[in-house]
């Protein structure tokens, strides 16, 4: 098999495992494809991306801001299954439990929400709802590109614990593909992470450092509470950059 052929089934994986846009599957099925796909992580952020900047442009034709907002989310939440935002539920009941390590690694895996879970994910997508909803209007193309920004970046710093971390589950969502981002499948992701950044205004460069810093409140915590991380981990971090980036983002143009 080519390097070509086996870069693009990795994407493929990446793919059918992140989002629910329906794929072919292949007969010949290699478990390595799903390990490889980890640098393919923000360009999966581009589909969702693109997909929330996409319905965002069109609601804001004919609805005010926080329905056009809503309506980016909404895209997201049906394109993804809600993935990510299931990672930050999990982690919240778990780490929230103050439980030790073996217990909130049985709390995450369990499919019920609990109360921590549940006040977490109100708390976030109403967050994200809200921020969208703040971004400028003008020039028209702003926000689409933060929008696009945001889900790129957000995966890239989530995809990055796989580089500081191990993976402590025995069992989980992301098992088959824990594995360590490095060498030049870690440039090639954060290429793809930061690309659409060249996009925007130099100012908005710094929503690099608020994510940065999102990323490394939340390695410091999986490693003080499980001594690294699991699939639930990678979603809460995405997520967690994702506000950051909206953010910071937004206080750079109240602060003009």
């Amino acid at each position: 098999m080519s390097f070509l052929q086996t870069e693009l089934r990795a994407l493929h994986s990446a793919v059918m495992f992140f989002t629910r846009i329906p794929m072919p599957s292949f007969k010949d099925y290699d478990p390595g494809d799903l390990q490889r796909s980890s640098a393919y992580f923000p360009l999966v952020g581009w589909l969702t991306g693109g997909a929330a900047a996409l319905a965002w442009w069109g609601a804001i034709q004919i609805w005010p801001p926080a329905i056009a907002s809503g309506a980016s989310l909404a895209v997201t939440l049906l394109l993804t299954g809600a993935f990510h935002e299931d990672g930050f539920a999990d982690m919240c009941d778990g780490f929230g439990s103050g439980a030790p390590k073996d217990r909130v690694l049985e709390i995450m895996r369990d499919s019920r929400i609990g109360a921590f879970g549940a006040i977490g994910l109100v708390v976030m997508l109403t967050l994200k709802w809200q921020a969208v909803a703040a971004l400028p209007l003008q020039p028209a193309w702003l926000a689409p590109a933060l929008l696009l920004a945001a889900h790129t970046v957000s995966r890239g710093a989530s995809g990055t614990l796989m580089t500081t971390l191990a993976y402590v589950s025995e069992q989980g969502k992301a098992k088959p593909l824990a594995t360590t981002l490095r060498g030049w499948r870690l440039v090639i992701s954060l290429v793809f992470a930061l690309a659409p950044l060249a996009l925007l205004p130099v100012r908005f460069w710094w929503t690099l450092v608020a994510v940065a810093a999102a990323r490394a409140v939340m390695a410091w915590l999986c490693k003080r509470r499980i001594g690294g991380y699991t699939g639930d981990c990678l979603g809460a971090t995405q997520q967690v950059c994702e506000a950051a980036f909206y953010l910071c983002a937004i206080a750079l143009v109240w602060a003009r």
